[in-house]
């Protein structure tokens, strides 16, 4: 399907209505939640046309790729929001902490004390990335992410301790399972905490999601097709 702007049809249009009519149906305000484009793997020819279109937040998994494509377009378009969704390995934090305006994979105690560390040399007033703390719902072992267990424990280091500032939390709901209870068991640890952020949901799930709290989606395959 073709991305150019001008179509009313585009991936990017029929994701925005979808998404609109999502909130409608759950009651909630049409700005109630964020759209972030998941642009991993995808070329910035991919990546133009949604620019072309006015769309300004995208997503990455990987802090070298997103390295080799973000800060030129960051440059042409100062308004870009740039999301890491992807684990962050402790020795990329510093690269991730100036590349990116979100990450949402604060997913360990290493990393969080990394990220105070880099949040204190920096300074007082300092841009900082804002943090989501990535909830392992499912509680796979293959998996990154909190326990839903050991998240207040967690979030209380984070905070109190560390003094970082946690804007809300983000999962990745076990393939085979149903999303729904995970998306309504996020919703109910960031009540607890007292977190409005709820990044969950994606391609084949983000109407249920919407429905059940998110603030952002994360949208690839909807938007770019399948990944190569």
């Amino acid at each position: 399907m073709s991305q150019n702007a001008t179509n009313n049809d585009t991936p990017l249009t029929a994701t925005r209505a979808r998404m609109q009519a999502a909130l409608r149906a759950a009651g909630r305000d049409a700005d109630a939640a964020q759209l972030i484009a998941i642009s991993k793997t995808k070329p910035v020819e991919a990546i133009a046309p949604l620019l072309a279109a006015g769309h300004r937040r995208f997503g990455e998994n990987r802090v070298q790729e997103a390295a080799e494509k973000w800060p030129a377009l960051k440059q042409a378009h100062d308004d870009i929001e740039l999301h890491l969704v992807g684990p962050l390995q402790t020795n990329k934090a510093k690269e991730a902490v100036a590349l990116f305006d979100v990450i949402q994979s604060l997913d360990r105690e290493k990393l969080a004390r990394k990220l105070a560390a880099l949040k204190d040399a920096a300074g007082h007033g300092a841009d900082f990335p804002r943090l989501f703390i990535q909830v392992n719902s499912g509680e796979e072992p293959q998996k990154s992410g909190i326990e839903p267990a050991q998240l207040a424990a967690f979030y209380g280091l984070c905070t109190d301790e560390l003094g970082l500032d946690i804007d809300g939390l983000m999962c990745l709901p076990p393939q085979d399972e149903a999303a729904g209870p995970h998306f309504a068991l996020l919703k109910k640890l960031a009540d607890e905490l007292g977190v409005s952020g709820l990044s969950m949901g994606m391609s084949g799930d983000f109407e249920t999601a919407l429905g059940l709290g998110a603030t952002h989606i994360r949208i690839g395959t909807a938007l770019f097709g399948p990944r190569e």
